[in-house]
């Protein structure tokens, strides 16, 4: 275990990402599980936080298995292997329920359902409290893409370095606290406290930051 909770991995984030305090900088973290540790980098680099909302895409026969994920304005991705045995059907059903869960998330989050994403031009860093197949993050990738940053920063705590490789195709950089070639499997492995954050934490901690932009 590297971190005793999210909000000391975000800390100990905030720290790496201090060289870029001086640049136009906007935070945008992933609910719910990324947004203690986007609070804690917010306020270390002075900057305004925002959310961008992804939902992973279970397996139809084992929900907790990801084969891909959607984001709010974003295009979908998937795992090329196991799509072609999904259901055209299910997939569409599926997809449908899930925008339909983040448009209740930024309901509850903000009271609109309106992103309010004010990015073009700026130094975009995204944060998450950990990554494993990826998906999720590409897909808040795509998002924030549509909003011309001037560049993109993915920062995560801990990373397979396969993993990293791979983003830093996509994005500027790449900034980890450990970038590990024998990942552990699991994101909470690396936390003693993985315990799951609530939506009522959520809006709590964003307005603990006083340039929110949800």
């Amino acid at each position: 275990m590297l971190f005793t909770n999210r909000k000391e991995a975000g800390s100990l984030l905030a720290e790496k990402l201090l060289p870029f305090k001086d640049e136009d900088v906007i935070i945008y973290t992933l609910p719910r599980g990324g947004v203690p540790l986007g609070v804690e980098v917010a306020k270390k680099l002075d900057a305004p936080l925002g959310l961008i909302i992804t939902r992973k895409i279970g397996h139809p026969l084992n929900p907790e298995y990801a084969i891909g994920a959607l984001s709010e304005n974003g295009r979908a991705f998937y795992d090329a292997s196991e799509i072609k045995h999904v259901e055209d059907d299910w997939l569409e059903n599926t997809e449908a329920s899930l925008r339909n869960e983040i448009k209740r998330r930024r309901l509850k989050y903000s009271g609109k359902l309106d992103s309010l994403v004010a990015g073009e031009g700026k130094t975009a860093i995204i944060i998450d409290d950990g990554i494993a197949t990826g998906y999720t993050m590409k897909a808040a990738i795509d998002d924030v893409q549509k909003h011309h940053p001037a560049k993109i920063i993915v920062a995560i705590p801990v990373i397979p370095e396969s993993m990293a490789q791979e983003l830093e195709e996509s994005v500027d950089e790449v900034v980890a606290i450990e970038r590990t070639r024998e990942y552990q499997g699991s994101v909470g492995s690396y936390y003693s406290d993985f315990s799951q954050v609530s939506d009522s934490e959520v809006t709590d901690l964003m307005a603990t930051v006083k340039q929110h932009t949800i």
